[in-house]
């Protein structure tokens, strides 16, 4: 790839930030707050950027996922992409089905591996595709 100055979606490196996402779609269907958090960066820089929330910082989102008591819409996931960059940044894209409605959404994350933590969320956007949106691959 012409100007790529870096080693792109090395297996180990995909791995690795695919199962950070697999763990993090298992907490979030049974509501499993403490490993929710753990995977996101606590730190006053991370963001979520939700369907009805605009977070700025772990204090933020903490206070988020702490108040969803009844936990999260059941979805299915459709598609999963990720994108390595080097052996310490990741992107992922999720295309879901919310189970209840039928409705499309879709999911970025962007993750890191901080030095004595592994792999956290550093940033994330939720949304909700207005009805009648297709998914082109």
């Amino acid at each position: 790839m012409r100007g790529t100055p870096m080693e792109l979606d090395l297996p180990d490196v995909v791995a690795e930030v695919r199962a950070v996402i697999d763990r993090y779609e298992t907490a979030l269907m049974t509501n499993d707050i403490p490993t929710l958090e753990a995977i996101f960066w606590d730190d006053p820089r991370t963001v979520r950027l939700g369907v009805n929330e605009i977070l700025f910082g772990m204090d933020a989102i903490r206070r988020f996922r702490r108040a969803q008591a009844g936990g999260y819409q059941q979805r299915e996931r459709l598609e999963v992409r990720v994108t390595t960059y080097g052996r310490d940044t990741g992107v992922t894209n999720i295309v879901y089905r919310r189970v209840s409605t039928g409705l499309i959404g879709r999911e970025t994350k962007i993750l890191a591996r901080i030095t004595g933590l592994g792999w956290r969320v550093v940033s994330a956007h939720v949304s909700l595709n207005p009805e009648g949106t297709p998914i082109e691959t």
